[in-house]
C-alpha cells in the first residue's frame, strides 16, 4: 500500500511539472534586452515618418495588392458587405467613434497596414506593398489622387481631414512626461 502511495505521488508530481515544461520561451523578465531586442520591437512610426522605410507605391498598384491580399475581408471595392468590413472612411467631417476615422496621421495608417494586415497573416506584406495598400486606402477616401507616390518623404506630409478636430496637448505638458488622467488627445 505504501508502494503504490509513493508511486502515486510521484506521478502526481510529474504530471503538475510538464504543463509547466510545455509553456514556451521564457521572456526573460528582469533581464536587461540588448540592442538588437530592443529594434526588433521599436517598430512603432510616428507622425513625422522618421522610422518609415525605403520604398513607395501608389493607389493604383495598391488597388492590386488590395484585390490579391485583401478584398476577402474588406469587400471587393473597399466599400464590405455581408461579413466584411469595409475601408472605414478616414475623411468625415464629423467622425463616428470607430478605428480610422479617428486617425490624425497618414503615417498611423501606413504602420497599422504594417502590423496587422492582412488579418490572416499579419505583419506578412512588404515594404511596398504596405506603401500601395495605404496610398489606395488613403485614394479611397479622398485623401490623395491616384498618381500620388507614397514614400517615406510624401507620407508624412499627407494631411489627414480629421486632423485639426483633436484636442490640443494640455498647456505645459511636454513628451515624456505622464498626462493627467482622461486627458488623451
Amino acid at each position: 500500500m505504501r508502494f503504490s502511495f509513493s508511486l502515486f505521488a510521484v506521478v502526481i508530481t510529474l504530471a503538475i511539472c510538464v504543463p509547466g515544461r510545455a509553456q514556451g520561451r521564457t521572456y526573460r523578465l528582469g533581464s536587461t534586452p540588448s540592442e538588437e531586442e530592443i529594434k526588433a520591437r521599436d517598430i512603432a512610426i510616428s507622425p513625422d515618418g522618421k522610422e518609415l522605410p525605403p520604398g513607395s507605391g501608389t493607389a493604383k498598384e495598391g488597388a492590386t495588392i488590395f484585390a490579391q491580399k485583401c478584398a476577402a475581408c474588406h469587400g471587393p471595392n473597399g466599400n464590405g458587405g455581408g461579413l466584411t468590413r469595409g475601408i472605414v472612411p478616414l475623411g468625415n467631417a464629423k467622425p463616428v467613434k470607430i478605428g480610422f476615422s479617428l486617425v490624425p496621421y497618414a503615417t498611423t495608417v501606413w504602420d497599422f497596414i504594417s502590423r496587422a494586415m492582412p488579418q490572416s497573416k499579419p505583419g506578412s506584406l512588404t515594404v511596398n506593398e504596405v506603401y500601395a495598400a495605404t496610398a489606395y486606402v488613403l485614394y479611397r477616401n479622398d485623401i490623395i489622387k491616384e498618381t500620388d507616390v507614397l514614400d517615406a518623404k510624401t507620407l508624412p506630409q499627407v494631411r489627414m481631414p480629421n486632423r485639426d478636430n483633436f484636442l490640443p496637448a494640455e498647456p505645459g505638458w511636454k513628451p515624456g512626461q505622464k498626462r493627467p488622467f482622461g486627458y488623451y488627445p
